[in-house]
């Protein structure tokens, strides 16, 4: 495996989850195409939803029907995003991208929330070769995620959670109920009362 990561470039080691340059110029390209949609997204009033979406649609991999997007929202990829419908991210989120981020359904995400998929190394001789390792995270139909709260690398989330505000979720999260704290833990069952799930 060692062999066959020394003939990789930077953007198929970090595709292939394995460690890779952040510094490399196909992988900062990524960021740039990020940097664009951003700055393009939030340059649209928030009065003017058909064209806000479009930004959207263009910056993201993939939405579904209904998305909204608040200001100010900000990604490592975009690419790399892929929602369901009815989604709703409210202002000032950021995902970090770099890995893929799948989001269900009737997803909503409060303000200031981070969602990661990106890690570095322990070792400082690590992080001076510039060196992340990137993680997807998925996040089921019918999440509900307050304000100020953290998705971290590699997490799952199931269906119908409510991750409560100002939460680190740093492990997975089962369906059907609501986690809160740094780490996050299930404080709380829920019903699902949608039919036919």
């Amino acid at each position: 495996m060692a062999d066959d990561a020394a003939r990789m470039s930077e953007v198929e080691k970090l595709d292939a989850g394995l460690e890779y340059d952040f510094w490399d110029p196909e992988v900062d390209a990524r960021k740039l195409h990020a940097v664009e949609g951003c700055q393009k997204l939030n340059a649209i009033p928030v009065q003017q939803s058909a064209e806000r979406e479009a930004a959207v649609r263009e910056l993201f991999g993939s939405a579904g029907a209904n998305v909204t997007v608040l200001p100010t929202f900000n990604c490592d990829n975009g690419r790399n995003i892929h929602v369901g419908e009815n989604f709703l991210a409210n202002y000032n989120v950021t995902i970090l991208d770099i890995a893929p981020v799948n989001i269900g359904d009737y997803v909503m995400i409060g303000p200031n929330t981070l969602i990661v998929t990106v890690n570095h190394p322990l070792s400082p001789m690590g992080r001076r070769k510039h060196l992340g390792i990137a993680k997807p995270v998925t996040i089921g139909d019918d999440v509900w995620i307050g304000g100020g709260c953290t998705i971290l690398p590699g997490v799952t989330i199931g269906n119908n959670v409510v991750v409560a505000a100002g939460a680190v979720v740093t492990k997975d999260v089962p369906s059907n109920c609501v986690v809160a704290g740094v780490p996050a833990k299930v404080i709380r069952q829920l019903e699902d009362d949608v039919p036919n799930r």
